[in-house]
């Protein structure tokens, strides 16, 4: 039974680095350090069923990577909003940053397929729990991070996060018309007006156009499901066309 146990141990190794090199040739980062790659993806209920083998969970790598995730995401939100107060930045930050999303970001990478769980772990659904998917995530910022710097790490959320804050993930919880009332406020440019253009699609799936002007010329155009959303998506437009307008 040792014997065969001894083997299957061997296999199922072997099934794991398949696994992570298959990860890192998908993903185009090489580890140089693999050892750090598959602490990220080790929980603490595998290290306990594995006690004779120097197996390390990933805890101490979530940690530094919730440092190193804030101050990527901070650096690069502070450079892309100019115009946003430390509040509004500090609250996007937070959306950006947030178990939820980290979840998105870690089952979009298919992070669950690499996790090193324990059987207990295992049976009771820990592949896709939440908490553990996110620390996950966390982890492996951690890991790479330590193995080729930061600005691989920036690299990385260039594809994998930044995209979806550019395309408006989080636009939910950025407040664009206070910037650009503010804007105009401080520079004294005028007055702002809303129209909205049109209403279309089911009452079920409404879809409404909205534009914003200043003293008369538009500046932006923005769509949403509601007429809130619109007018948001048309003063981030109009925010961009003033900011490239001061550069």
């Amino acid at each position: 039974m040792r014997y065969y146990n001894k083997e299957k141990d061997k296999r199922t190794s072997r099934a794991h680095d398949k696994r992570f090199k298959e990860f890192q040739e998908n993903k185009g980062i090489i580890f140089r350090n693999e050892k750090l790659l598959k602490q990220a993806f080790t929980h603490s209920s595998y290290v306990n069923e594995h006690r004779r083998k120097p197996y390390e969970d990933n805890e101490r790598l979530e940690f530094l990577g919730d440092a190193v995730l804030e101050l990527t995401v901070s650096k690069f939100l502070y450079i892309k909003y100019p115009m946003m107060s430390e509040g509004e930045l500090t609250k996007l930050r937070a959306a950006v940053v947030c178990e939820p999303s980290l979840v998105a970001f870690a089952n979009e990478l298919s992070f669950g397929e690499l996790i090193l769980l324990g059987k207990g772990e295992e049976m009771t659904g820990g592949r896709s729990r939440p908490a553990l998917l996110a620390d996950v995530f966390e982890a492996f910022i951690g890991a790479l991070y330590l193995d080729q710097g930061i600005d691989t790490v920036v690299d990385f959320l260039e594809k994998a996060v930044f995209p979806k804050i550019d395309a408006g993930a989080f636009s939910h919880v950025m407040d664009f018309k206070s910037q650009l009332q503010e804007l105009i406020q401080r520079d004294g440019s005028g007055a702002i007006e809303y129209k909205i253009l049109m209403e279309k699609g089911p009452a079920h799936n409404r879809e409404f156009v909205s534009t914003v002007s200043l003293n008369g010329a538009e500046l932006g155009t923005g769509t949403g499901r509601s007429k809130k959303e619109a007018e948001q998506h048309a003063a981030q437009m109009a925010l961009q066309v003033l900011k490239n307008h001061i550069n």
